[in-house]
């Protein structure tokens, strides 16, 4: 298992988040993290990439335990990890080849061609080759949503973590943003962990749904089986 969180539980003061997550994602698997407002379904995410840390249970990355380890072995992990943010968190101030060049040059000692080809690269992938010179503010939702993708994935990481790729957008936007991440997982090999309340982006890109209800995993299984559920608690949120 690539990514595996053990007996996790996490509390913020008197509130509990998690109670006891339990879950593994294999390699190259593409699994949805689903489940009402408040579950922890983002708390759980942040765990993979150390942000926050367990007040009881493990989290294993690459068979590696987080447990104890120092801040530049986790950089290390870090730097395997893609993060598609759920605003995108682009910089408003950079064009988009100056948002996907900040990543190369701070973590990579590519020269200013090979970072230039690789920017391409990364825009044609997602099918913005013609917006590199343009700011976010310049661009639709879709779009900005796709350059942040662009933008995760450009240091070619094994795992993308994705807080609602889909939020917000058209159901054009969803399905093209969707296919793309089904490209990273099919083409790549990239283990994808999405977090969505987007029935069409999940049915799209899971192999795998794990359905958060009171910091706890509820059910798992592929889209359809957990869709269909005659549990009370599912059938209220896929079908409200």
């Amino acid at each position: 298992m690539i990514i595996r969180l053990e007996d996790v539980h996490k509390s913020f003061g008197d509130k509990d988040i998690l109670n006891g997550i339990t879950l593994d994602i294999a390699k190259g698997q593409s699994v949805a993290i689903m489940g009402g407002s408040g579950t922890g379904k983002s708390v759980l995410l942040k765990h993979v990439v150390r942000l926050i840390k367990p007040d009881r249970g493990r989290v294993w990355v690459g068979g590696r335990c987080l447990e104890g380890i120092g801040e530049s072995e986790m950089d290390a992990i870090r730097l395997r990890i893609g993060y598609l943010f759920q605003g995108g968190a682009l910089f408003d101030s950079m064009t988009v080849e100056e948002n996907l060049d900040f990543i190369l040059r701070r973590h990579t000692v590519l020269d200013p061609a090979a970072r230039a080809a690789r920017i391409g690269q990364a825009l044609s992938w997602v099918r913005l080759h013609d917006k590199g010179r343009q700011f976010p503010s310049e661009l639709s939702g879709g779009q900005r949503k796709r350059v942040a993708l662009a933008r995760a994935t450009v240091l070619g990481p094994e795992i993308l973590l994705c807080d609602e790729p889909t939020t917000g957008l058209d159901p054009v936007s969803v399905r093209t943003v969707s296919d793309l991440i089904v490209y990273l997982r099919n083409e790549k090999g990239t283990t994808v962990v999405s977090i969505t309340h987007d029935l069409l982006c999940a049915e799209i890109i899971s192999d795998e749904v794990h359905f958060l209800h009171g910091g706890r995993v509820v059910a798992s299984g592929d889209f359809a089986t957990v869709r269909d559920s005659s549990d009370s608690i599912l059938q209220e949120f896929f079908l409200a």
